[in-house]
């Protein structure tokens, strides 16, 4: 899988920011049928870093209601948590 396709986008809430700040690991929402090394060889591309371990997990949808009542399904997807050598970062900004 190309590293463009693999990596959709960067997921920035608290908990990431507390994560690449301490820890250096990032979060990513990746493509659903990237394994972690594919994952891992993407990142290393992208951003010239390196990886040292990944984390995946799948992330359900989740039900919801329109403003009509409708019932309706938040989409699924897919998040890598990437931990990087010490001393590389990722300038998301």
């Amino acid at each position: 899988m190309h590293p463009v396709h693999t990596l959709k986008l960067v997921r920035l809430t608290e908990k990431s920011n507390k994560l690449s700040s301490e820890l250096g690991q990032y979060t990513f929402e990746v493509a659903t049928g990237a394994n972690k090394h594919a994952i891992a060889e993407a990142v290393e591309k992208a951003f010239k870093v390196t990886v040292r371990r990944v984390n995946t997990m799948n992330c359900a949808g989740k039900n919801k209601k329109s403003r009509q009542g409708r019932p309706g399904m938040t989409s699924e997807y897919k998040k890598a948590v990437v931990t990087l050598k010490a001393g590389d970062k990722i300038e998301l900004v």
